[in-house]
Order: C-alpha cells, then sequence, then structure tokens
C-alpha cells in the first residue's frame, strides 16, 4: 500500500484519498479511482491541498459541489464555524501547525466537506497537521473510522488533543515566571509577561469559535452524523471548553503578575529612595561645615589663617 507522500509525488494536489471498507481499513485511491467513484461504491475520503492547481479544478470542475461552497473552502481567511447544506455540513476547524513549531499558538485551519458518503478535507501546503496522519495511520492498520461521522468525530478529537500541550505549556511557562519572578531582570519579566499574554489571547481567538461550531454540530440533524459520534463531538466540546477556561485563567495570571511587578517596583523605588535621603542627611552637616568655612567673610574663624 503507497504512503501518502509517495501518493502525493504521483498525483499532485492529492494528499491521499481512502476508500474506507466499513470495517476500519481502507483502500487507497488516486485521481482516474477518483473520477469513477460513486457513492455506491463505500464512503471516501479525499485530503487536498487547497492552494494546488489540480485541486482546485477538480474541485469547481468535477466535484459537483456548488460553486458557492467551494469558494467557501477556498477562502484564504477560515474562522472555525459550520454551516449545513441539506445533509452535507461545511466545516471549518483549526488545529496545531506541525510546519512551524515556533508559533504553535498560531492555530491554522482544515477545511472540511462531509455529506453520507464523502469527506473532503482541504489544507494549504506549508500547513500539517499530525492529527489527520494518525487518522490515515489508523485505517491503514484497519482501526480506523467505518464512516463520516466516525471519521469526523475522530479529526476534531485529534484536532484538540494536539492544542492540549500547546495550553498546558503556556501554563507551564507562566507557573515558572510567578515562581522566579523576583530573580528575573524587570525587563524580562515584563516582555515574558506580554508575550504569554499575548499567546493566551490568540488561542483563544481561535478557540472560542471553535468551541461554538462544535457545539452546534450537535444540534444538526445530519443522518450520516450518529448518536455515538454526538456524544464524541460533545466531548471534544468539553474539553475545548475547558481550554478556553485554562485560557482566561493564564490571561488573568499574567495581568495579576503584572499588576505584581509594578507594585515590587514601586517598592524598590520607594527603598532607594528612603535610603538616599539617610545618606543626603547624613551628609548635610559636613556639608554645611564645608559651606560655612568656604565663606571668604571677615569675622568667620580663622578667616586669616593661611
Amino acid at each position: 500500500m503507497p504512503n501518502s507522500e509517495l501518493q502525493y509525488g504521483i498525483h499532485p494536489g492529492l494528499r491521499f484519498a481512502s476508500l474506507l471498507d466499513g470495517r476500519g481499513a481502507c483502500r487507497d485511491l488516486g485521481w482516474p479511482d477518483i473520477k469513477v467513484w460513486r457513492p455506491e461504491d463505500g464512503v471516501i475520503w479525499l485530503h487536498l491541498e487547497r492552494d494546488h492547481p489540480e485541486a482546485q479544478r477538480w474541485l469547481r470542475e468535477e466535484s459537483g459541489i456548488d460553486p458557492v461552497i467551494v469558494d467557501a473552502l477556498m477562502a484564504e481567511e477560515a474562522r472555525p464555524r459550520v454551516e449545513d447544506y441539506d445533509d452535507a455540513l461545511l466545516i471549518v476547524l483549526r488545529g496545531v501547525n506541525r510546519h512551524d513549531p515556533e508559533n504553535p499558538e498560531d492555530l491554522v485551519p482544515v477545511r472540511l466537506w462531509i455529506d453520507r458518503s464523502r469527506v473532503i478535507s482541504l489544507r494549504d501546503k506549508e500547513h500539517y497537521m499530525m492529527a489527520l496522519r494518525e487518522i490515515r495511520e489508523a485505517l491503514i492498520k484497519g482501526r480506523g473510522p467505518i464512516g463520516p461521522g466516525e471519521l469526523f468525530a475522530r479529526i476534531a478529537d485529534r484536532i484538540m488533543r494536539h492544542v492540549e500541550p500547546v495550553v498546558a505549556e503556556l501554563e507551564d511557562q507562566v507557573d515558572q515566571l510567578e515562581e522566579t519572578i523576583e530573580q528575573i531582570d524587570t525587563t524580562i519579566v515584563r516582555d515574558r509577561l506580554a508575550e504569554y499574554r499575548s499567546h493566551a489571547i490568540q488561542l483563544r481567538r481561535y478557540l472560542a469559535p471553535q468551541r461554538e461550531a462544535l457545539y452546534r454540530l450537535q444540534l444538526e440533524d445530519a443522518t450520516w452524523l450518529t448518536k455515538r459520534d454526538k456524544v464524541r463531538v460533545r466531548e471534544v466540546t468539553d474539553r475545548t471548553l475547558r481550554f478556553l477556561e485554562d485560557l482566561d485563567a493564564i490571561r488573568d495570571r499574567t495581568m495579576i503578575l503584572h499588576e505584581d511587578l509594578t507594585a515590587m517596583v514601586s517598592e524598590r523605588i520607594s527603598t532607594t529612595a528612603a535610603r538616599l535621603t539617610a545618606i543626603t542627611a547624613m551628609a548635610l552637616p559636613p556639608t554645611l561645615i564645608a559651606g560655612f568655612y568656604g565663606m571668604n567673610l571677615e569675622g568667620i574663624p580663622f578667616w586669616s589663617s593661611p
């Protein structure tokens, strides 16, 4: 069975195409197989590159999807959302980009079009989600999803599993800064607090609408989305809510730490000012005497002494 990278080299724009056998396994397909596929052949999962000309041409000319929906799938900016079209759903989720480990908080979109016999997922060429690859490998091993509803539930679950360590690491960084705030240079502390707060806000910007989208899925009447699938989506929704609460706590903690830092700096300034005042007071008598004897006036004791 060819792996996804090899298949991509043979079929440009197509990361992989898998025909689910309904028992947890799959069969790999290429562009020629996709063109002759029919719904009665089984559920098919196509993973495409959104920005590849061949994938774009197939979506617009051969997929049979409404042009308005294709435009939504091709949009540059993709906010997490769910839109229903008869018995199909347009879904956009955000996940961790493994091609950019330096900015894990910059979640990238995966666009999905799902109906009862077809799942189409799209990502940009420079984006890479481990979540989709893990599901693909499970299918190859015969332990994958059996239908479109379970496939989507697994995609949502895996995406949020990879977001969890990003939030946890941000929490650890704030914990460490809180413990060492008095031992680090003030400028460094301010920069780190601003950075952590910015990361928390950016993650929340994506996860808040994602939670709303996942919640809406529980209310959809798509025939291919079973009760079990909805239960699994509900668990993912609850986990997303917990991440949002953690991000709110991180944001609040960084604000409190910033206030503590400001108070600590003010206290240091006050202490330094008090010490300078004491030194000035101690130096005042000698200064007064020196100034007194520095006056060149008749009548000052020893004014005529060399």
